[in-house]
């Protein structure tokens, strides 16, 4: 019960213009409610005055009239009022409108100079001079290693690039059968020339 009652209250979201349009449509309601009861009255009283002229009562009917001819400039006024008690909600709801405009275009502003100050024009320009200069970097390797490539290297890296293309599987150098450093006869035979040599001490020592 506590929370409840001692719950704060929003704040209201019905702005002045607002209140001010709600008063004027209110007024020109009760105008239109005024128009269309004197309209009523009209009818009632031209019928009045035709049936008094029937009757021979010219003057009173003359009167009738008269206050029929006033009542008509009130049903006019009434009408020029509506029509401006209109007009002005129309410029009140406009101008709400242009106000809320307006808030978007100071928003807008405010979040753009916001931006400015996070990156500045010479921020932009340094960024684009290093964006040129790694391009520039990599078009001058791009260029070194066409250089680099003979028209043979150019011819095999297509071929190649054709073989994968086509799935085809690419002719590999053969593997070479001999040792790796190739050993000479001549050292291959030493061994063998020592071990003759050697033999008759040997049988010698036998003996």
């Amino acid at each position: 019960m506590g929370n409840v009652f001692g719950r704060k209250s929003q704040p209201s979201r019905v702005t002045e213009q607002d209140k001010a349009i709600l008063q004027l449509k209110q007024q020109r309601d009760k105008l239109k409610q005024y128009q269309k009861r004197i309209y009523l009255q009209l009818q009632k009283e031209r019928l009045l005055a035709k049936q008094l002229l029937k009757d021979g009562k010219k003057e009173k009917a003359l009167l009738l009239l008269k206050k029929k001819r006033y009542q008509d400039q009130l049903l006019e006024k009434t009408e020029n009022q509506i029509s401006n008690l209109e007009h002005m909600v129309q410029d009140i709801e406009f101008m709400q409108i242009e106000m809320k405009v307006i808030e978007g275009l100071k928003v807008g502003n405010d979040c753009l100079k916001s931006m400015h100050e996070i990156m500045s024009i010479e921020d932009v320009e340094r960024i684009m001079d290093e964006t040129q200069d790694s391009i520039d970097y990599q078009k001058q390797i791009d260029e070194l290693l066409a250089g680099a490539l003979t028209q043979e290297d150019e011819d095999a890296v297509l071929a190649e690039l054709e073989a994968i293309t086509q799935g085809e599987d690419l002719a590999l150098p053969e593997v070479p059968t001999e040792p790796i450093g190739g050993v000479p006869e001549a050292a291959k035979a030493e061994p063998e020339r020592r071990e003759a040599k050697n033999k008759p001490e040997r049988e010698m020592l036998a003996a």
